[in-house]
């Protein structure tokens, strides 16, 4: 994110010796950057040698097997069937149940009420819409509260552990990425700056404001990252806490950003989805409809037009307000729907109809467009309803 901030105590000039402003032991430099030095970074100070390990063992993560979408087929997924009985007792990490994936993205959901273990993602950067409760995500940054609504953009490499707060469950859709994870582009000037056409600004961006400090020894941390049969996991042992960090300045750091700060782009006649993009990584993006005035043209259709996604796999997780397009499908609050490339899609029997006239819809979901196919993890195989594919034509296979 080409956005500067400045957190905590810096030196007035990178690379040089820090101390603490009565003097003392040195300050250790890390830098933090994207796309070796070649991209947004930011500069850290530790109290600590950030690289300074004393273990380190296999950790073992939920399963990650998927099973392609084969027969070729448009699936429902109910997300709200995953919830354990004993959610209060699951975290936001390890809790994390593998709906859908592909090489670039893989797409989780969790139900959490307990802190997690203290974690980084070494494969690529995560964005995590909070679909209910909220938290506290500490970060070697500092802290972030988070609430409904809110997409927390965590770059790769961030340690970090989330701390649910308040009484209802945390519910949490995680894209994970193995690129990173910025606004669009065609949102940005050549400097970074977000333009005036874009459907959000920086004042809609949250970073840390103030660092964070924690004292420990023998603290654990979880990585995920690369290894040679696909991802897997490793358990560091610190010597000491690694929120140590006294400050930090640069472009690149964990930041929310609420969906009911997106403003719409609205028209005429039916808006394609690329107006509804908020984020994007290497080959997939990411969108939300949001509650918005519908289009205006005296004789315009507001559901969507029938689509064939020749190049891509639509996945679109309904999160709130009541999605006209879908109304008797049996998609709800909680629910996927996946529709693969190579089949044409749509609305509803009915829906098209019922939606002419209309002049506002309230409706919110998120939304994964994927250049490569998606196949069913674990989780999104326990959450399937085998009766939507046939919703279209009211009747399936005989039995």
């Amino acid at each position: 994110m080409a956005f500067f901030r400045s957190v905590g105590h810096v030196p007035p000039k990178r690379h040089t010796q820090h101390r603490p402003v009565d003097g003392g032991e040195l300050h250790y430099e890390e830098l933090m950057g994207e796309e070796g030095f070649g991209s947004d970074s930011s500069l850290l100070y530790h109290l600590g040698v950030p690289s300074a390990i004393v273990d380190a063992t296999p950790w073992d993560l939920p399963d990650q097997s998927t099973t392609e979408n084969r027969p070729l087929l448009p699936r429902h997924l109910e997300l709200h069937r995953l919830t354990p009985p004993d959610w209060k007792a699951v975290d936001a990490i390890t809790g994390r149940r593998l709906v859908l994936g592909n090489d670039d993205v893989r797409i989780g959901y969790v139900v959490a009420g307990e802190t997690s273990p203290l974690y980084r993602n070494a494969v690529g950067d995560e964005c995590v819409y909070v679909e209910s409760g909220s938290a506290t995500v500490e970060t070697v940054f500092g802290a972030l509260a988070v609430v409904q609504g809110d997409y927390v953009v965590i770059p790769r490499g961030t340690t970090h552990r989330w701390l649910p707060t308040g009484s209802e469950p945390l519910r949490l859709y995680v894209i994970e990425a193995n690129s990173h994870i910025a606004p669009p582009s065609r949102y940005l000037s050549r400097y970074g700056q977000l333009l005036e056409h874009a459907p959000y600004c920086e004042r809609d961006l949250h970073g840390p404001t103030e660092p964070l400090l924690h004292d420990g020894t023998d603290v654990e941390v979880l990585v995920k990252h690369r290894g040679s049969r696909g991802i897997t996991g490793t358990r560091y042992v610190y010597p000491a806490h690694p929120f140590d960090v006294v400050g930090w300045d640069g472009c690149l750091y964990p930041y929310t950003f609420n969906i009911a700060d997106f403003e719409p782009i609205t028209g005429r006649v039916h808006q394609p989805p690329p107006v509804h993009q908020v984020f994007g990584g290497e080959n997939f993006v990411i969108c939300n409809f949001v509650p918005r005035k519908v289009d205006y043209h005296p004789l315009s259709i507001p559901v969507p037009y029938y689509h064939s996604n020749v190049d891509s796999d639509e996945v679109l997780f309904y999160c709130g307000g009541n999605y006209e397009a879908r109304k008797g499908s049996g998609i709800g609050q909680g629910s996927v729907s996946l529709h693969p490339g190579g089949h044409s899609h749509g609305p509803q029997p009915g829906a098209v109809e019922r939606s002419i006239g209309a002049e506002f819809f309230d409706e919110l979901a998120v939304m994964v467009d994927t250049f490569l196919p998606l196949e069913l993890g674990e989780g999104g195989l326990a959450a399937e309803d085998p009766d939507y594919a046939w919703t279209w034509s009211g009747r399936g296979p005989s039995a």
